[in-house]
């Protein structure tokens, strides 16, 4: 016959506190499977009430699925919405920890003097179809709580936009499926005026992920005839882009608006962009040696700004 594993000592204290305080057997056999319950969860954030119902009975403990929320509750766990975080490959940790690494001291002046850039999409009604996972204060975006996706995959809108310590760049609507050749064009007709807008100092740096029609070739001879100077960046990083945080402020205030349709949500975005303060936009970019110290600290994997 197996042996079973033994009781830690203050398991067994517990179950002996109940027993002296007159508690049921069914609350003395749930103190015995918190322990499993919490370890459970640790492993298989994805695990179900109902899967933790039947773990338990099968070992001998009968609880219901409210009994199992207010225990994992007490531990600290709470069911939330799993993230959706880009699929990151070993090469893609390695890079961003070298990225977080070679960066980390430099000094606040420099990233002041970054033009930040990218896309986003904002969808007019609806919400993407979400997972939950029992998880801790402050771990969403561990790997075990999110859900990795494919970048690109109701009505929405795609926007390109900028922005610098000094404030929001410009904002346009990209209305057809971006190739290189439209990129290219946005760059032409968008980045020399933020730059002039934002009043730039000399020497200003660019920044735009590794997407191939930012890395196209006619993009990369134009941007070197205009000798722009381009920050070296890793791929599957949207994480380390300030703007990320720039374009969560735009949707929650676009949402407070509740655009009935496609014109309206271009007009209240282009509207809410220009509101956002410089003040913002400062903030984010003196906070980024800090948050290069957090993927550091989080081994080179998805970190919240």
């Amino acid at each position: 016959m197996a042996k079973t594993k033994e009781l830690s000592k203050d398991t067994r204290n517990k179950i002996v506190d109940l027993h002296q305080a007159g508690k049921t057997e069914s609350a003395i056999d749930l103190t015995r499977g918190v322990k499993m319950i919490t370890r459970t969860v640790s492993k298989n954030p994805r695990t179900t009430r109902g899967d933790l119902v039947n773990d338990l009975q099968r070992a001998g403990t009968k609880v219901t699925k409210p009994t199992i929320s207010n225990t994992l509750r007490r531990q600290g766990l709470k069911s939330c919405s799993a993230r959706c975080v880009p699929l990151l490959k070993p090469v893609h940790v390695q890079a961003r920890l070298k990225f977080a690494r070679v960066h980390l001291d430099d000094p606040e002046e420099d990233w002041e003097n970054v033009i930040w850039s990218d896309e986003t999409k904002i969808e007019l009604f609806g919400k993407n179809s979400t997972r939950r996972v029992w998880r801790t204060k402050n771990a969403e975006l561990h790997p075990k709580n999110t859900i990795p996706t494919v970048k690109h995959g109701g009505g929405n809108i795609m926007l390109w936009g900028c922005f610098s310590a000094k404030g929001p760049g410009r904002l346009i609507r990209v209305k057809e499926r971006m190739n290189g050749a439209m990129y290219h064009e946005i760059l032409s007709e968008n980045l020399l005026p933020s730059a002039r807008a934002l009043k730039m100092k000399r020497g200003w740096v660019f920044q735009h992920d590794n997407d191939p029609k930012q890395t196209a070739r006619a993009t990369k001879d134009w941007l070197r005839k205009k000798h722009f100077k381009v920050l070296e960046w890793p791929s599957q990083a949207p994480d380390l882009n300030p703007i990320e945080n720039l374009w969560r402020e735009l949707k929650v205030r676009v949402a407070q608006r509740q655009p009935q349709n496609i014109t309206a949500l271009e007009e209240i975005c282009m509207e809410e962009w220009a509101k956002i303060p410089a003040t913002v936009c400062e903030n984010l970019v003196k906070t980024y040696r800090k948050h290069l110290t957090c993927v550091i600290a989080n081994k080179g994997y998805i970190t919240k700004y």
